[in-house]
């Protein structure tokens, strides 16, 4: 690893979140799969049909690629912004735009706040993963505190 994935400017990822959902994505697949394959057809004194068995097969696949989204989401920085890859969408914030960052109470994950009063969920850093979100968080923080409209220079960060 090169020593930005490393430090301050490596990637955030959720953990707990990422191998849970990793786990059931797997388990979709197989679990409808194997559904609708057993499944009694016609010739069995069954009702289901070639049309039912994939539908369900398109289910457990409709269901594993909505889990490995949530395994892949993630928060990039980079000097100029910071990249938040959500659930169903993809955004990136220039650093100047951060104003406000929480992760306080019962927030599941990190908010932003922007400049433009808009807030943006980073769910790369969630609470299920305790002490590591709690580290993570501090580490987003000083980014913004570093690259944020406060900064007292853009090389506040120079290594």
């Amino acid at each position: 690893m090169s020593e930005q994935e490393t430090g301050a400017f490596a990637t955030f990822r959720p953990r707990r979140g990422r191998v849970v959902s990793s786990g059931f994505a797997a388990l979709s697949v197989i679990v409808f799969g194997l559904i609708a394959v057993l499944l009694p057809g016609p010739d069995a004194g069954g009702q289901w049909r070639l049309g039912d068995r994939i539908f369900l097969a398109a289910v457990g696949l409709a269901i594993a690629a909505l889990l490995w989204r949530y395994a892949t989401i993630r928060a990039t920085p980079t000097r100029e912004a910071l990249t938040v890859r959500n659930l169903l969408t993809t955004r990136t914030v220039p650093w100047q735009s951060v104003v406000d960052l929480r992760f306080a109470g019962g927030d599941p994950w990190v908010t932003l706040e922007l400049d433009d009063t808009e807030t943006i969920a980073v769910m790369a850093v969630q609470k299920a993963d305790g002490d590591y979100a709690r580290a993570e968080a501090s580490r987003l923080a000083a980014l913004v505190q570093a690259l944020g409209p406060s900064a007292a220079s853009p090389d506040v960060t120079a290594e």
